[in-house]
């Protein structure tokens, strides 16, 4: 027993690296750590993230962010789902060698969403890879919280060319959480490896291997969010309802085997 226990703590990762991503005090100086999210159109505009009548409060280092949802795209479905977003100003690098790892605290509430319909608005981690299009993500609602993996046509982004399915998106749904309340999700990626696990409040509930392309680097995303596909007269995810985001700092961490 002892020499397997030795043996387990020899393959752990040691840690190389630890910084903390938050300063939401700066959060109205746009592009000092946080920035309003979105994607340039082709025609030369560019469609923000932002509901205009959302209400932000940045209060013991935690950022809150409370809209009724009124933002819609009746074309492009990735800038319908997302109605307030921050990117982070600077994307943050993908070691070559060993694991990368983003950890906080969200809570999620919302009002007059469906009940037991998570996509109809809900509080996101994103980690988005604009130069492959790939992301890593968790949602989070009232009463349920996905996982996320998917390589996905954002605007203006170049997929790589692969042998499988170039763009798909895999959600996996679980209840196993304190619901309204705050949990602590966490989501790692090794680029030696092509793996990317998700954990919610320390235990592990995914493992994706075999990701089809190497990730570079990750803009995090933090938002406020539906995923209601488009209908053939256009959007269909706007109805009144309210969500309530709270986010905590992210710690990020580099590890090295």
């Amino acid at each position: 027993m002892d020499k397997q226990k030795k043996d387990n703590e020899a393959v752990q990762p040691a840690v190389t690296g630890q910084r903390v991503l938050g300063d939401f005090h700066t959060i109205l100086s746009e592009g000092e750590v946080w920035k309003t999210g979105g994607f340039k159109l082709p025609d030369g505009s560019f469609w923000a993230y932002r509901e205009p009548e959302a209400v932000v409060i940045v209060r013991n280092g935690y950022l809150y962010v409370r809209a009724q949802l009124s933002r819609q795209n009746h074309q492009i479905q990735i800038l319908d789902n997302a109605k307030h977003m921050y990117y982070s100003a600077e994307p943050v690098q993908v070691p070559q060698n060993g694991e990368i790892s983003f950890e906080l605290q969200i809570r999620a509430r919302t009002q007059g969403t469906a009940p037991g319909d998570l996509y109809d608005g809900y509080v996101s981690l994103n980690l988005l890879d604009f130069s492959t299009g790939a992301a890593l993500d968790f949602f989070a609602g009232n009463d349920k919280y996905a996982s996320v993996y998917g390589i996905l046509p954002f605007p203006g982004v170049k997929v790589p060319d692969t042998d499988g399915t170039k763009y798909f998106c895999i959600f996996t749904e679980d209840t196993d959480f304190k619901p309204r309340e705050f949990n602590t999700y966490k989501i790692t990626y090794h680029h030696g490896k092509d793996e990317a696990v998700f954990y919610v409040n320390g235990k592990e509930v995914r493992r994706e291997r075999g990701i089809p392309v190497k990730l570079n680097s990750f803009t995090v995303a933090l938002g406020i969010m539906t995923e209601k596909d488009l209908s053939p007269e256009g959007s269909v995810s706007v109805h009144g309802q309210t969500v309530i985001a709270d986010w905590s700092p992210i710690t990020i961490t580099t590890s090295a085997e």
